[in-house]
């Protein structure tokens, strides 16, 4: 029984400051392990390696995309078995779910240290249980095609990640979009497709964004997905078919975690979907990182939920 540290040291603070691991390892003593894979050969491995020591407390050191395919590995390492707690260590440029669930603020090896305390003294530790979603294998929180990815990726364009940048870009894209500019018209293409899900069907058009969240937050304290925390094993799901001046005008609402007009979006709580589009791949985010998914069909259901100390 002992805590497990999957460090990231690529992450955006922890890269920063790469003496952070060695410190962690000196707060664990012998009551746990910290390991920083490079790799996700090496992730794997550390997968497997904490499996068999019986760690029961899964502490990530890194932000939502480490998280995420922390996540990912250690399910498919686990499978059938009941995952460890898990503690959210931030450490990350963007650290969107642990804001969503209200987790404690700090760098990671003071959040490490208030863990190791509660956890010799065997004070209870709270949790949620808190669902994931699933796409290509992949677990994650936050899940979106066409604006969704756009805008990451001018974002991650800037070459200096942060949530400075992220609010400089969204305000860039305003500004873009009431001028009709260059980046406007990079965001307005959208995505074209149909979405088939147990409560409908929404048929094929273009639309700004399709997106999902089992957490309400997608960065920057806008709220798309505010039906999600009160809807346990399932999934917010939004389509954005406004036009981008009519989405900008929406976004007072989407931070205050209010619906937007039925006639600019249209949204469901369900377990599952499916989406097509008329082409052979499609660009999707999942938990802030963009894929390429081969193929015209897309698969999105719930996964696994895990325990997470709050």
């Amino acid at each position: 029984m002992a805590i497990g540290v999957v460090f990231n040291p690529r992450a955006g603070r922890n890269r920063k400051d790469p003496g952070a691991s060695e410190r962690m390892k000196r707060a664990l003593g012998d009551h746990g392990v910290v390991e920083a894979p490079a790799t996700l050969e090496a992730l794997q491995k550390t997968a497997e390696s904490f499996k068999r020591q019986g760690i029961d407390l899964l502490a990530i050191a890194g932000g939502d995309g480490t998280n995420h395919v922390t996540l990912t590995h250690f399910a498919e390492v686990y499978g059938d078995d009941a995952l460890p707690s898990v503690a959210l260590l931030r450490g990350g440029t963007m650290n969107t779910v642990a804001d969503s669930l209200r987790l404690p603020r700090g760098r990671p090896e003071g959040l490490l240290d208030g863990l190791v305390l509660k956890y010799l003294a065997r004070e209870s530790l709270p949790s949620i249980e808190q669902w994931t979603l699933s796409v290509n294998g992949k677990l994650g929180f936050l899940w979106g095609l066409g604006v969704v990815p756009q805008f990451l990726r001018e974002y991650y364009d800037t070459g200096s990640p942060s949530p400075w940048t992220a609010a400089r870009t969204l305000a860039r894209g305003i500004g873009s979009t009431l001028t009709r500019g260059a980046m406007f018209k990079r965001l307005r293409e959208g995505v074209v497709c149909d979405v088939l899900h147990a409560e409908g069907h929404w048929q094929e058009r273009r639309w700004l964004a399709v997106s999902a969240g089992t957490i309400a937050d997608i960065g920057l304290g806008f709220k798309p997905y505010y039906l999600a925390p009160s809807s346990p094993g399932a999934m917010h799901l939004l389509g954005i078919h406004a036009t981008p001046l009519e989405f900008v005008m929406e976004l007072p609402k989407v931070h205050r975690a209010q619906a937007m007009a039925a006639s600019r979006a249209t949204s469901a709580v369900v377990e599952r979907f499916v989406v097509h589009v008329p082409g052979k791949s499609m660009r999707y985010m999942i938990d802030g990182d963009v894929f390429e998914h081969e193929g015209s069909e897309m698969l999105v259901t719930m996964g696994r939920k895990v325990r997470i100390i709050t």
